[in-house]
């Protein structure tokens, strides 16, 4: 699986034609940037809308930050960005921003203090957390933690890779262009950490976060949501083949991953943490509250 990150079947359209169309549609709202006032200038030919913006690319400073559907106390983290990652950022307040994600497309807002100028990683985090020192020594003290899958850019200086905000030891990281090739092994790495909603690795993960993230360090790209990675990510299973590593199990509104013919790896609400149990279990679990406790099964490469 190694190569440039594909992007997926239903990836949001490309952001930089305009033209104007036709009729205005209905758009899924959380990969399509458009609110009462403002939309993304992709759309100016199939969404009517008062004003279009051009985004401008920022990338994520925080280790990770969390993406919102609105500004509100009580707002609902629908997706989250680790650190390096891009944000296109199309209104812009001293507060927040409110854009789209660079790596699926997903809509919301986000802290304006954990975005800066856009920059090109070259480094990846591959630990399950790396330290960041305040110097190149791992007496140092710690000045912050990054998350597996942040990028950042920097420079190999003793034993450390030396960045804007500190120091990444050298075997907390791997250059950009190294790709794991085993997608599955990347995703068992998140074992126990804990279950969060929105999460994507920073403090926390939840099941279609653990999909993407998993998939996008071995360079495939896929969508955020459940129902939108049963629609994009490969192709049925045969109904004459047995479950192999590396399928994909969709339940209502979960997914997991099969890390053999007949355990699941999932990031779920019911352990409150990335595990690995039998499909059997799980089954039986949902059984009572769902008539068809499996609604599909895909599998990348099929």
């Amino acid at each position: 699986m190694k190569g440039p990150i594909t992007p997926a079947r239903n990836a949001p359209p490309e952001r930089t034609r305009f033209h104007l169309e036709g009729r205005s549609v209905a758009l899924d709202r959380r990969i399509h940037a458009a609110r009462g006032d403002l939309a993304d200038l992709s759309l100016a030919g199939t969404l009517f809308s008062a004003h279009y913006a051009r985004a401008v690319p920022l990338s994520c400073v925080a280790g990770g930050t969390p993406v919102l559907t609105s500004t509100t106390p009580s707002a609902e983290a629908s997706s989250e960005l680790l650190r390096g990652e891009i944000f296109h950022a199309l209104d812009v307040t001293t507060d927040w921003a409110w854009g789209f994600c660079g790596h699926d497309g997903y809509v919301g807002y986000v802290r304006r203090d954990a975005l800066d100028v856009e920059e090109q990683p070259t480094h990846r985090i591959i630990a399950e957390t790396a330290p960041l020192f305040a110097a190149p020594a791992i007496k140092a003290p710690i000045v912050d933690y990054w998350p597996q899958g942040a990028l950042f850019s920097g420079d190999f200086q003793d034993g450390f890779i030396a960045c804007a905000e500190g120091y990444v030891h050298a075997r907390h990281a791997a250059p950009v262009a190294s790709v794991p090739a085993d997608w599955v092994a990347v995703a068992e790495s998140y074992l126990g950490q804990p279950y969060v909603w929105g999460g994507r690795g920073h403090r926390g993960i939840d099941c279609s976060g653990l999909v993407q993230v998993a998939l996008g360090q071995c360079g495939i790209a896929v969508p955020r949501d459940t129902d939108l990675q049963c629609e994009g990510i490969g192709q049925p299973v045969p109904t004459d083949s047995g479950l192999q590593r590396g399928d994909l199990i969709f339940f209502p509104g979960h997914v997991g991953i099969m890390t053999d013919a007949h355990i699941l790896l999932h990031a779920n609400a019911h352990w409150m943490a990335v595990v690995k149990e039998p499909l059997a279990d799980v089954v039986a679990r949902l059984a009572p509250d769902h008539p068809q406790p499996v609604i599909a099964m895909r599998r990348i490469g099929a």
